[in-house]
């Protein structure tokens, strides 16, 4: 036949009746209309086949031949459509309904999964998502109407009615993974959606129900918060399994197709690590690609040019995004456990989903070392006004801040889209005035992971100003990232007149970041003049940058910035932040160079009136002995009772606010996709991907051989295919 089918192994068992033989009638020439018995003999087998990759590449460049006129794989998902839909009627989890639903995930993934990867159109035609014109349609499936919607409609309504249970937890991964795979179409596409891109599968969930929408999301989100986690049965493994070794369509199925294809390891410093929760990573995962979506819509329309002497019509086209229901239900979230109705009197038009804020508060504290959900908690405080009102209620605000402060203290580590997103999280948090204060009434006993120093009993809010400034000598050094300068300055700056006692190792790193910004400043400037004096082109001014001055205007705002900082902290909370007065006064002469600075002379102004009222006291005693620390400490705080802030000049108080980009998708479709993959185990044939730029390294294509070959010799069937 061409196809893959072998001799079966089992000895008392009919060739028609095998797996192998099976599957190679699936890939094969012959079409079986949908309603043949061979599709019942297919999903109720064992698939308990130990295919080599090489193999299963085989198996998939048949199938891909041959689908277009068999039309397969839309017959697969239609049955896979209709498993889900028995299992949704099903009392008996142990039923063969579930069975069968696990081996049409299976199947339809690693087929799926390859077509997706080897399209060569922009429509995805090749997939064929419709029956030939001589299959009969079914009574549940319309004329006209799409598999992809089909299916889709099934997997979420099953998702919404079935329970996770020991039971059904393996059905429900597998399900995920395979939305995962048919959604996997938007890898194809650029980064910015057009038009003319079309994602079969996505676009039937975005045009479901509004009420199952709102039921996917919450169950989404409830599978995310209770993080189940059953151990699989050895009666339900022996489906995907032989021996103690994991069969192939196993492993390509809940595995995004490991064996055949690259693994993504370079994407993050998480790549290759298997979830302690798979189910509820899943959840996330399907859910932030869903929420993240954008479809692009072209409209057509007839411009009159009437003003012109020729009377014809010009034909435009303008582009907008169609709502997505599911970035909307999650943005409309609810606290359960609050009614908004009883407090305003009018309620939202429609369903909404309502979740247990406090448990996701929690849970969001527990997983936020994971940078997917560091994504759900900016998606939630961006988007959502009631969680984010939720948030900043909390009395015990560490329990998401500490996380990720650690994720800023351990940056070397981590991508820089999840350091900037944290510090986007910071910058949306701090636009509250209740947060910034009740920041410096926390105190933290101890901080572990803080090596450089012992922070005891040191307050939330010292804290975030030591890793705050400790970020920005890091990016410095490393990233050089002026977009992460100015989120930590413009945090440090709304935090700035709610400061309430910081701690003497945060005061001098604020101190000492104005002394780390001005020596960058007074290099740059350096670097500025020699670049004006050099003419004749030698190698020095060959090596200097290409437009210092646009990099030290940057840093001058940076200065003003840090100045603005120091002096609101003056201006509203000297009594209560002594530390600061000291490490000012202890290191006073790094202000002297820029006292006369046009941009810096007035901040400056009002740092000095504090230098002079507290140097003239410390002058006019007269004390036995040198100043110790702690004099000199205990007598700035005696002399603060007395300062009535005289000859300060008042500035507007700066605030800083977040504001997403003008094309937010750019970032968050690419960026979604790039976290799925490199966090979930599922991968993707690189050279397919236009979503982002992908470095293909010759290296994995020796890990591909070397990878094949160790299947080969591990995994070799005791027959040989036929092909």
């Amino acid at each position: 036949m061409g196809g893959v089918p072998s001799t079966p192994r089992g000895g008392g068992a009919r060739p028609q009746e095998t797996a192998e033989y099976l599957i190679g009638e699936f890939v094969g020439e012959k079409s079986f209309p949908l309603a043949s018995d061979y599709w019942q003999k297919l999903l109720e087998l064992p698939l308990d086949l130990r295919w080599p990759s090489h193999r299963v590449r085989r198996a998939c460049q048949l199938f891909a031949t041959n689908n277009c006129k068999t039309k397969h794989l839309a017959k697969i998902l239609i049955h896979l459509a209709w498993c889900l839909q028995e299992c949704v009627s099903a009392s008996d989890v142990a039923s063969l309904a579930f069975t069968k639903a696990l081996n049409a995930l299976f199947v339809s993934s690693v087929f799926l999964k390859y077509l997706i990867e080897n399209t060569r159109s922009d429509n995805f035609e090749e997939l064929y998502l419709s029956l030939g014109e001589s299959d009969s349609v079914p009574n549940d499936f319309s004329e006209g109407q799409h598999v992809a919607n089909f299916i889709m409609s099934s997997a979420l309504n099953f998702i919404c009615k079935v329970d996770v249970s020991p039971g059904t937890y393996l059905l429900h991964q597998e399900l995920f993974n395979f939305i995962v795979i048919a959604m996997s179409t938007q890898l194809l596409s650029g980064p910015t959606p057009g038009p003319n891109d079309t994602h079969p599968f996505i676009d039937a969930v975005m045009a479901q129900e509004s009420t199952l929408v709102n039921t996917v999301v919450c169950k989404l989100l409830l599978n995310y918060i209770r993080r189940p986690q059953f151990p699989v049965n050895s009666s339900s493994s022996i489906i995907f399994s032989e021996g103690n070794q994991p069969g192939v369509l196993k492993r390509v199925g809940s595995a995004a197709a490991n064996l055949m294809l690259l693994p993504f390891s370079y994407l993050g410093s998480s790549a290759g690590e298997a979830s302690k929760r798979p189910l509820a990573e899943g959840s996330l995962h399907v859910l932030l690609i869903l929420s993240y979506y954008r479809k692009c819509i072209s409209v057509n329309y007839v411009k009159d040019k009437s003003h012109h002497s020729s009377s014809e019509a010009l034909l435009k086209e303008e582009t907008y995004f169609s709502e997505n229901p599911f970035c909307k239900a999650l943005e409309n979230a609810q606290d359960i456990e609050f009614d908004r109705l009883d407090i305003e009197g009018n309620a939202h038009a429609g369903p909404l989903v309502r979740i247990p804020f406090a448990s996701l508060y929690d849970t969001l504290g527990m997983c936020l070392a994971n940078e997917t959900s560091v994504l759900l908690l900016y998606s939630l405080v961006h988007g959502n006004s009631d969680f984010l009102e939720y948030v900043l209620v909390r009395t015990d605000i560490d329990t998401l801040l500490m996380p990720m402060l650690e994720t800023l203290y351990n940056a070397p580590s981590r991508t820089s889209n999840h350091i900037y997103m944290v510090l986007v999280i910071f910058l949306i948090l701090s636009q509250d005035s209740t947060f910034n204060a009740t920041l410096h009434k926390l105190m933290i006993p101890s901080v572990p992971w803080y090596k450089e120093r012992f922070l005891n009993q040191t307050s939330l809010g010292s804290l975030m100003v030591i890793i705050l400034i400790r970020t920005v000598k890091y990016n410095l050094s490393k990233l050089r990232d002026m977009y992460l300068h100015t989120n930590c300055l413009a945090t440090l700056a709304n935090m700035a007149p709610h400061v309430h006692r910081l701690s003497a190792y945060a005061s001098q790193r604020l101190v000492s970041l104005f002394d780390m910004l001005s020596r960058k400043y007074n290099k740059l400037a350096e670097i500025k003049n020699d670049k004006m004096n050099t003419t004749n082109g030698d190698l020095r001014g060959d090596s200097l940058p290409e437009d210092p001055s646009a990099e030290l205007h940057v840093y001058t705002d940076f200065l003003r910035l840090v100045l603005e900082i120091i002096n609101a902290i003056l201006t509203y909370t000297l009594p209560r932040n002594p530390e600061v007065v000291y490490a000012i006064m202890h290191r006073q002469e790094v202000f002297l160079p820029f006292k006369n600075h046009p941009r810096f002379n007035e901040l400056l102004e009002n740092i000095y009136t504090v230098l002079d009222f507290f140097n003239s006291r410390i002058d006019a005693q007269k004390l036995d002995g040198e100043w110790s620390v702690e004099k000199v400490l205990q007598f700035i705080i005696e002399c603060s009772r007395s300062w009535r802030g005289e000859g300060m000049k008042i500035f507007m108080q700066i605030r800083f606010t977040y504001e997403q980009e003008s094309h937010p998708e750019e970032f968050f479709i690419p960026y979604v996709w790039q976290l799925v993959l490199s966090h979930s185990g599922f991968t993707f044939n690189p050279s397919s991907i236009n979503l982002f730029p992908v470095p293909v390294c010759d290296i994995y294509v020796e890990d591909v051989e070397k990878l094949q070959n160790s299947d080969v010799n591990e995994l070799t069937l005791s027959v040989e295919p036929q092909v």
